[in-house]
């Protein structure tokens, strides 16, 4: 284990209780209890209220359940826990495993600009064109998509990143800042490109938009969570390299 993948999940569990702390209001939080690092977005779905196991054998798996069952104001939520990876946890079922990457921003390799594209923060008025390309980009509709992304659009801590050619939105991004266990960190989540818009570099551009961002703002590591190999290789050329991953349980 290197210090690296020790930073990352550390900077993981930052960016996800960030996300949980903003949702407060709506039936999510955040919280620490022994050997595991909990946050709940409030939203009926197990992707997006996790707790991040630091030491399996100091877990009470009961007192976890406790603390989701009085989430969206004390109906519950369904959750899951992330694991890094190959650490025995003996609870619930093995769904797969979360590719991580990591980057130091002195090995920053930044993308190259994109003619005609112009990259700017969303705000709350941009929420319906954020979801639909978050809908277009990922699959999923938009009556999931908007509640979770929503929130994020003008929150302290939280960039969302909005590419446009001529005023039509083609991408999305959304950067959380952090500085928690893992020191100052910028998590990366959610890029998408519509299909319109794809191998024009729009991914790349707006990654490092938010990025170049959080560097100058004294972030000094960054960290993300590809979802197929194309994706890794667009992030290893901007100086991101692999991780070990996290191991995703439910049914707990």
């Amino acid at each position: 284990m290197t210090v690296l993948d020790q930073r990352v999940w550390s900077a993981q569990g930052d960016a996800w209780q960030a996300e949980g702390r903003l949702r407060e209001p709506l039936g999510g939080g955040a919280a620490e209890l022994p050997g595991i690092r909990l946050m709940a977005s409030g939203l009926p779905h197990a992707q997006w209220n996790n707790g991040d196991v630091t030491d399996p054998g100091r877990v009470d798996i009961e007192a976890v359940r406790a603390w989701y069952a009085g989430r969206a104001h004390g109906t519950g939520v369904p959750w899951g826990v992330r694991v890094p990876a190959g650490m025995p946890f003996g609870h619930g079922r093995h769904l797969f495993r979360k590719r991580c990457m990591g980057l130091v921003c002195s090995r920053f390799i930044p993308a190259a600009p994109v003619a005609g594209l112009r990259i700017r923060r969303a705000t709350p008025s941009d929420a319906q064109a954020v979801a639909g390309i978050d809908a277009g980009a990922f699959g999923g509709p938009m009556a999931l998509t908007r509640p979770w992304g929503e929130p994020q659009l003008g929150a302290a801590g939280f960039t969302v990143a909005l590419a446009e050619f001529d005023g039509d939105p083609v991408g999305i991004a959304t950067a959380i800042v952090t500085d928690g266990g893992a020191g100052p960190a910028v998590g990366l989540f959610g890029v998408g490109v519509l299909d319109r818009a794809r191998a024009r570099g729009v991914g790349s551009a707006v990654t490092s938009w938010l990025l170049e961002r959080a560097f100058d703002r004294g972030a000094d590591l960054a960290h993300l969570n590809p979802d197929t190999a194309a994706a890794a290789r667009l992030y290893g050329r901007l100086g991101f390299t692999e991780t070990r991953g996290l191991d995703v349980y439910i049914e707990l």
